[in-house]
């Protein structure tokens, strides 16, 4: 009855719009259980895949192989938590100033390791990209949980005192 009149009144198109916009949303919203899921089933992928590059790397299949599994799976697991926060969010919160740093250096390492195992051709340094990746995407987990960086800080102070 609502469309009806907003047709006759001819506010049909601006209505219409926001409406689709509003409708798209509420289709496209997940369930939390299914947020989850998405998110195991995701980041268990991601896992699998850096675990196989891994793998790779002392089966001696190749440096490109293990920067290729190594480097997807990392950037399936930053994926999977695309469903517990959705897309906007987690580009949010990945650019916040408090991961922003951390962010920076994950893409960049992430980049860096395909471009010395394929473009480059050097072995360690794709290696070094990795370890760095792997650090890097530590550091930005760390971030999620309250203090964890603190922690990490003062027992790497209290070590190395």
């Amino acid at each position: 009855m609502d469309k009806l009149r907003r047709v006759l009144n001819g506010n049909d198109e601006a209505d219409d719009s926001n409406g689709l916009v509003t409708e798209i949303i509420d289709t496209s919203t997940l369930s939390w259980s299914t947020r989850v899921k998405g998110f195991a089933i995701c980041f268990v992928i991601g896992f699998l895949l850096s675990l196989l590059g891994s793998i790779s790397l002392f089966l001696n299949l190749g440096i490109k192989v293990f920067a290729i599994f190594y480097t997807i799976g990392n950037i399936t697991s930053i994926l999977s938590t695309l469903f517990l926060m959705g897309p906007v969010n987690q580009c949010k919160k990945m650019f916040a100033p408090t991961r922003l740093a951390a962010t920076i250096i994950m893409i960049s390492c992430l980049i860096l390791t395909l471009l010395s195992a394929f473009l480059w051709r050097k072995k360690g340094l794709a290696f070094i990209f990795c370890i760095f990746q792997f650090l890097a995407m530590t550091w930005y987990s760390l971030s999620y949980i309250p203090y964890a960086r603190d922690l990490v800080k003062k027992t790497f102070n209290t070590c190395l005192a």
